[in-house]
Parts: C-alpha cells; sequence; structure tokens
C-alpha cells in the first residue's frame, strides 16, 4: 500500500523534519488516516518512519513505513513488503528504543 502525505500547506516536509509532527495519509483507496511520527531512522541507505496512529484503539502497536518517491517524483510513504527488510527496520528501531532507555536510566 502506498500512502500520500498531506499537510494544510500540500507540501511534504523532508522526513528527518517530520518527528513529533500529526500527519495525514492517504491511502490508495483515499481514505485518510492521522499519525503522529514518533521516530525516523535510516536502515541500509534508506529512510524509514515509525508512525502512531491517533485513532487506534491499540496505542503500542507503531506502522512502520519506508520514505520513497512515486513515479511523479512525489513524497510518499509506503509498506515495507519484504518480510526481511521489515524485520530489519523493526530491530534497528528496537535497539534504538532500548538504547534510548538505557541512557535514560544511566541520567538517574
Amino acid at each position: 500500500m502506498v500512502y500520500n502525505l498531506v499537510n494544510e500547506f500540500s507540501e511534504v516536509k523532508p522526513m528527518p523534519e517530520l518527528e513529533d509532527d500529526v500527519i495525514t495519509l492517504v491511502d490508495e483507496e483515499g481514505e485518510e488516516k492521522d499519525f503522529t511520527v514518533i521516530d525516523t531512522l535510516e536502515v541500509e541507505g534508506s529512510q524509514y518512519a515509525v508512525l502512531l496512529p491517533l485513532e487506534e484503539e491499540d496505542e503500542d502497536e507503531v506502522v512502520i513505513l519506508k520514505y520513497g518517491r512515486d513515479e511523479h517524483g512525489n513524497e510518499i510513504l509506503m509498506d515495507i513488503e519484504d518480510d526481511e527488510e521489515w524485520e530489519r527496520v523493526a530491530d534497528a528501531w528496537q535497539e534504538m528504543v532500548e538504547e534510548e532507555l538505557e541512557e535514560e536510566e544511566e541520567d538517574l
């Protein structure tokens, strides 16, 4: 599934600037969904966004999407279709979270 980023100015921010923003994604069926960008990361040269759905009941479940461009050069977020790629990205994000928690504990 491919998502187009939508914001009030109809322009897309580069991924590193999206962190902590609330964004609206439009899926292939034209449905809009709001997400909070909780993290961005780079794995093996590709960029990914870690999103938390605003309207979902399960607040512990995140969505990880790959940052890319469509055939017209528009910035998009898309599902990670390769299971191995998804596992690498999920593992990298989990490692980042664990490192941040360890740093916070050390600061106490």
